[in-house]
């Protein structure tokens, strides 16, 4: 029997979120989240998926736990017990990798990575990069190792699709000593999505990935563009952290650095009291008071005036970063609406396109109000550039790189 299946792992500092992949056929056998780890009131929710492979042993239907899950090593225990259940346990012999989604991974990673004992140190060591992500990336991997010693545990990093920015693109144009010394240039985030959903555009098109330049609008809490040229990341909105760029749900996005400054000379504010500002106060949430786009555009359509200034402003900086990016490529084959905000709102991607003719995108109102679980156009058929709706899946891309390495 050949080892197919990879286990995805997404940990944060009080959640596990995973998926059971057949690479096999694609499948996905089971899913779940742990949150609220360390807490009394933890919740693991289990879900048995439809598709082959799952087994005669399957067992059908969501399960939920509720109750104290002490740390990251009980999460996962939980986890596997859940999938043991299934006839899917961590102990088959079907079980070919473990794939970990890690946020950062600096210059030195920039393709998916089997772990050892020194490439978990090199992540460790990237912590103060991503200190609210690396940390918690580790722990899962260290936990899911002394589980699974004996097969190849996988790291996939959020920035590797973006390094291959030319070095004019991810250089800040400060003190070159000063970048050098303390690892600060451009890396860009969300790279597993743009990854999938540029590939995915280019198979909607019927044309070779090599073939085709592609923008990407990923667009959930948080947001970032990419500018794609024929598979390759060529430009993105994120930056040094995921704090650059557009306007998100929580997060400023772009703004004059000197804004740091004038704060802490004139308001008296720390830095970490303006890092908890902008990166968690700001964007959509700090203009109206809401971070989810629902509420925003209920309130924008009741007439609602910070409701529809901040709908302004994110839809005003997505077009920028369209714009931008169309004279970055030169030539534009899609612009791709992806993520939570991205694949079901359709009133953004509406406001998002509107006056943009001139650069060959024009919807149509139909086909873009329509919902659907589907990848497909949604730009007039007479429009030179196609827009589309592409709806990510970064656990698959995982799996696929995963996969990939350790079959190789």
């Amino acid at each position: 029997m050949t080892a197919s299946r990879v286990l995805v792992l997404n940990s944060g500092s009080s959640s596990v979120k995973y998926q059971l992949l057949d690479m096999a056929d694609r499948s996905r056998l089971a899913a779940g989240l742990v949150e609220r780890i360390g807490e009394e009131t933890s919740r693991l929710v289990h879900e048995p998926l439809a598709g082959p492979g799952a087994g005669p042993g399957a067992a059908a239907g969501r399960r939920e736990q509720l109750g104290p899950i002490t740390d990251h090593g009980a999460a996962l225990k939980a986890v596997a017990a859940e999938l043991a259940a299934d006839g899917m346990g961590l102990d088959s012999p079907e079980l070919a990798a473990v794939g970990h989604r890690v946020v950062h991974g600096g210059t030195r990673f920039t393709r998916p990575t089997v772990i050892d004992d020194e490439v978990l140190a090199e992540i460790r060591s990237l912590i103060p990069l991503a200190p609210l992500h690396n940390p918690a990336n580790v722990t899962g991997i260290e936990v899911a190792r002394t589980l699974r010693a004996d097969i190849p545990q996988v790291a996939v990093f959020d920035t590797a699709f973006h390094a291959t920015m030319p070095e004019y693109v991810a250089r800040y144009a400060i003190d070159a000593a000063t970048a050098d010394a303390y690892s600060i240039r451009r890396y860009g985030f969300h790279g597993t999505s743009h990854a999938y959903v540029s590939r995915e555009t280019a198979r909607l098109l019927g044309r070779a990935v090599e073939d085709v330049n592609v923008i990407v609008l990923h667009l959930g809490n948080g947001a970032s563009a990419s500018a794609v040229r024929g598979g390759v990341c060529v430009e993105t909105s994120m930056g040094l952290t995921p704090l650059e760029g557009l306007v998100m749900g929580t997060r400023s996005g772009d703004v004059d650095p000197a804004v740091v400054f004038h704060l802490a000379r004139v308001g008296g504010f720390s830095v970490d009291e303006i890092d908890s500002l902008l990166n968690k106060k700001s964007g959509l949430l700090g203009m109206c008071g809401d971070n989810d786009m629902r509420e925003v555009l209920r309130r924008a359509g009741e007439g609602d005036e910070a409701a529809s200034l901040a709908f302004a402003a994110y839809v005003h900086r997505l077009k920028k970063y369209i714009g931008a990016y169309s004279a970055v490529l030169g030539r534009v084959d899609a612009v791709t609406f992806t993520a939570g905000v991205g694949e079901n709102a359709h009133q953004v991607r509406e406001a998002a396109i509107d006056g943009l003719a001139a650069l060959g995108l024009e919807l149509d109102p139909r086909a873009n109000a329509e919902r659907s679980a589907e990848p497909r156009l949604v730009s007039a058929e007479h429009a030179r550039v196609a827009v589309a709706v592409v709806p990510t899946d970064e656990e698959l891309e995982i799996a696929t790189q995963a996969y990939a390495l350790v079959t190789r």
